[in-house]
């Protein structure tokens, strides 16, 4: 029987490893892209007989990475697929600073794991399945703050905008194609996850939004990782992905 393959990011934590257990079942095949893999995912994924690949892979690094997706895809026969989905979820934080007070490394660090990893990775996936007669998707996992501006996010907020737009010009040129892929930036919510823990920690004086995300963890407003995943994938599921290139689960 054939399977459906998913390709995803950032998996080894927080929405993205929920993502992943959610992911693994019958007929489901997965490759997991992380600094660090997650032996527990490895473990639940043999209870329920689901292959999975798991790649300790830096998204810094993203040429290497690219190159990597795009022979690994080469080969893949996809004789043995129902669909190929990829899901770019890996993001950075640099400190959370003002621009002017910013580490130049770390700028580029999120930079390129942020924006210039997925944009990369969608080039070789897009490029390595062309010739595929199935379903092809990508999903892009932005932010609320890559269409809303905030003091001392400049890095992560040029990093969603930018994904947003691109996926824009993807659909542009997949959509000129007889057998394009279907391709959304899609905003998952507000997440209680380790970016949270960060922003909650910042300093007052540099981050003037800290008691608005404070706020958030006191009053039981922020979603849990595995809600969140269940959301975004009942999304990637909708007869209707792609329609949007640019959208919002809580739209």
């Amino acid at each position: 029987m054939t399977s459906h393959l998913y390709i995803l990011t950032g998996s080894s934590r927080g929405m993205g490893l929920a993502m992943a257990e959610q992911l693994l079942g019958p007929h489901h095949h997965l490759l997991c892209i992380a600094r660090n893999p997650n032996e527990a995912l490895t473990a639940s994924a043999q209870k329920v007989n689901c292959p999975i690949e798991q790649w300790a892979q830096d998204l810094e690094h993203s040429t290497q990475a690219a190159d990597r997706l795009a022979q690994w895809l080469t080969l893949q026969d996809a004789s043995d697929l129902s669909s190929v989905t990829l899901i770019n979820n890996a993001g950075a934080i640099p400190r959370i600073a003002p621009l002017s007070g910013s580490d130049p490394l770390d700028l580029a660090r999120a930079l390129r794991v942020g924006l210039e990893a997925p944009m990369l990775l969608t080039a070789a996936f897009l490029k390595a399945t062309q010739a595929w007669n199935l379903p092809r998707k990508v999903l892009n996992i932005s932010s609320g703050l890559g269409r809303r501006a905030m003091a001392s996010q400049a890095a992560y907020c040029a990093a969603k905008a930018g994904m947003d737009h691109f996926t824009r010009c993807v659909a542009l040129d997949e959509a000129l194609k007889p057998h394009g892929a279907k391709v959304c930036s899609l905003a998952p919510g507000v997440i209680d996850t380790d970016m949270q823990v960060q922003l909650r920690g910042a300093d007052s004086a540099e981050f003037p939004d800290k008691a608005n995300f404070e706020n958030l963890k006191l009053k039981g407003q922020l979603t849990s990782p595995a809600d969140a995943a269940r959301q975004v994938l009942s999304y990637l599921a909708r007869s209707d992905f792609g329609s949007i290139p640019v959208a919002d689960v809580r739209d």
